[in-house]
């Protein structure tokens, strides 16, 4: 795929606020960081390790295809556990960050990184 440069620009600063937010949530899950308690486990510690992982290689476009997919797929299980049960729609329920980052997550799984990552380097041209 050929982008623009400003395609580029927008990809990847939509990557990289993505990868951040996410690595957010796993990082104060985990680490207590950001106004967290850390200390997770459970299912929470599962989900905040993929958020921290995935969240660090989304940022910096790394095996973005397979980490945004695990990324969209736990955004996906956490509106479903967490969230619809309060209400049927995302402004109801306060799933609305977790819907947008699911479709975003999908989004980047299936076409990258983009050219400004490092998949985009590692890519033979």
């Amino acid at each position: 795929m050929t982008w623009s440069a400003p395609q580029a620009a927008a990809l990847t600063l939509l990557r990289i606020v993505a990868g951040f937010l996410f690595f957010c949530h796993g990082a104060q899950k985990i680490l207590g960081w950001f106004g967290g308690h850390g200390g997770a486990h459970g299912l929470m510690l599962a989900a905040g390790s993929i958020e921290l992982i995935a969240g660090i290689l989304i940022i910096i476009g790394l095996f973005t295809h397979i980490a945004a997919f695990i990324a969209s797929g736990e955004m996906a299980v956490a509106y479903f556990t967490v969230h619809q049960p309060g209400g049927a729609l995302p402004i109801q329920n306060h799933g609305e960050l977790a819907v947008a980052l699911c479709f975003i997550f999908l989004s980047f799984a299936a076409v990258g990184a983009g050219p400004w990552s490092v998949d985009g380097l590692r890519r033979p041209h």
